[in-house]
């Protein structure tokens, strides 16, 4: 279950301003430990901290080869790859320049095999989180 806020849009130069919107609530964010842990209870032989050292190496790996200019597809999840945000360009190939016409880099996922977004729209639902918008309209300053 999916569940979901309303936001306004109050920038007035927008031309959806004052038009609301729903964005997802997230109720936890997940590490690589949990994650591991939640996979090792799936019928696995694998042991918790087998699987985290897998899936930590898998991470490093994965950064590795898209800083050598590769693309990383895991099936059924992603292709990662990297993006570059550009500053604007230059009139000229000559008078391009890395350090005044690029931001940086991006890391970019793109859904791939059985996690698409037509698959996504036919497995997901979605319910307003009323007593989660009511909570912080109440309580404006939450104890940490």
């Amino acid at each position: 279950m999916i569940l979901y806020v309303l936001k306004q849009n109050k920038n007035e130069k927008s031309s959806a301003y004052g038009k609301f919107f729903a964005y997802p609530v997230i109720e936890e964010t997940i590490d690589l430990d949990a994650l591991a842990g939640h996979m090792s209870n799936h019928n696995t032989p694998y042991s918790k901290g087998a699987i985290k050292g897998m899936l930590t190496d898998m991470v490093s790996c994965i950064k590795e080869l898209l800083l050598e200019g590769k693309n990383v597809k895991v099936a059924d999840l992603a292709i990662f790859s990297l993006g570059i945000k550009n500053n604007g360009g230059s009139d000229t190939e000559d008078e391009f320049s890395v350090s005044k016409h690029i931001k940086g880099v991006k890391l970019r996922a793109r859904a791939t095999g059985e996690l698409t977004t037509t698959s996504l729209n036919l497995e997901a639902s979605l319910k307003k989180a009323t007593a989660v918008t009511k909570a912080k309209k109440e309580d404006p300053d939450p104890e940490p």
